[in-house]
């Protein structure tokens, strides 16, 4: 364990990246592969039959939720010690921001595993119909899509201070901090579209153009940890310049 024992080292920075990459690696497969292939708008009994019959992919898709959780966790907490030299009150914000974001995560897996529940098992809602069931086993997945509206909200603000803290560090290009607060938008931007605003046009445009930003920004910061390495022991002296 002693290579997450310096903060300021390469290979501490590499670790972070790394796992900031398996965020959006296992991220991707779970929330947007899996539902493309499991979940039918408008149709939630086409849905529940295909968690029966794909059953082995739906659960593949909760695991990857799970690495995700654990791969935050530890992303987090490296975050937050490396850039603790630059500002430990605007980087304990930062994990703050980024914890209750994961709290709001980890709560969703339970919607998923009642909506499985309700697709394999004939011992709970025994009084109901089958298209009843299934219309609940709809409403907990569009619970759990709801929930993305909710920590989102959450990293914005936690990307806002990632990159004011990437600024500052002087360990990465400032262009990278940038897009990162401007990117960061666009999940707000998502947010408020999909919960108030799902017919606006100009709306929708931006947001997919700050995400499309803030995307690159994420890939490109997580890809400088791990290929550039920036351990540096004057990250403390760049803070005070």
């Amino acid at each position: 364990m002693q290579r997450f024992s310096d903060p300021a080292s390469s290979e501490y920075a590499r670790w972070a990246g790394l796992f900031y990459l398996g965020i959006a690696v296992f991220g991707g497969f779970s929330i947007a592969y899996v539902p493309s292939q499991i979940v039918v708008a408008a149709d939630a009994a086409a849905t529940v039959a295909n968690i029966r019959a794909r059953t082995g992919l739906y659960h593949l898709g909760i695991a990857a939720d799970l690495v995700v959780v654990i791969f935050e966790i530890m992303a987090m907490t490296m975050l937050y010690f490396m850039f603790r030299p630059v500002s430990a009150t605007l980087s304990f914000a930062a994990a703050m921001a980024r914890l209750s974001m994961v709290s709001v995560m980890s709560a969703m897996l339970f919607f998923h595993a009642g909506a499985d529940l309700l697709a394999h098992s004939n011992d709970v809602m025994i009084h109901f119909s089958a298209d009843q069931r299934a219309d609940v086993a709809g409403l907990l997945l569009e619970m759990h899509r709801a929930g993305v509206w909710i920590w989102q909200v959450f990293f914005f603000l936690h990307l806002v201070l990632l990159g004011y803290l990437v600024i500052r560090s002087e360990r990465f290009p400032k262009i990278i901090g940038y897009g990162l607060i401007l990117g960061a938008g666009g999940y707000l931007l998502d947010s408020v579209y999909a919960f108030a605003f799902p017919d606006a046009s100009l709306l929708a445009m931006t947001r997919a153009v700050l995400l499309a930003i803030v995307t690159l920004s994420e890939v490109g910061f997580a890809l400088w940890l791990v290929v550039r390495a920036p351990g540096t022991k004057t990250a403390a002296v760049g803070a005070m310049a």
